[in-house]
C-alpha cells in the first residue's frame, strides 16, 4: 500500500521545486532532500562523475504512475531516476499520517 520514491536531480532547487509541487497536488505525503550527492554513472558512453541532490519521498503504491508523471514533466533530465521501493513495514501512526496526506485513491 506504501513506496518510498528515489529522484535524483541536478540540484537542491530543482528538488525543491519537484517536492512543492507533488505535496501540494497530495501524490507524496512528504519529500526529504538530500542537497549534495555524488553520482557515478555512465550516460550515452560517456562516464559523469557529477554533483546531484536527491529526493525521498513518500506515497502511495497506487500514487506511483500519476507521481511519475509529474515528476518528469518538471524535471530537466532526458532519463531522470524515478524508483519506487515497497514498504512493508512501517510505525503505524505515520503510516496513517501518510494516507491522511495524500489524496484518496481513485
Amino acid at each position: 500500500m506504501y513506496l518510498i520514491v528515489f529522484v535524483t536531480t541536478p540540484s537542491e532547487k530543482v528538488a525543491v521545486k519537484i517536492g512543492r509541487a507533488v505535496v501540494k497536488q497530495k501524490l507524496a505525503a512528504c519529500v526529504n532532500i538530500i542537497p549534495k550527492i555524488r553520482s557515478l554513472y555512465t550516460w550515452q558512453g560517456k562516464f559523469y562523475d557529477e554533483r546531484e541532490a536527491l529526493m525521498i519521498l513518500k506515497t502511495r503504491r497506487s500514487y506511483f504512475p500519476k507521481l511519475a508523471r509529474a515528476i518528469k514533466k518538471l524535471h530537466p533530465y532526458e532519463v531522470p531516476e524515478i524508483i519506487g521501493l515497497k514498504i512493508d513495514r512501517g510505525y503505524k501512526p505515520y503510516l496513517k499520517w501518510l494516507l491522511t496526506n495524500t489524496r484518496p485513491a481513485r
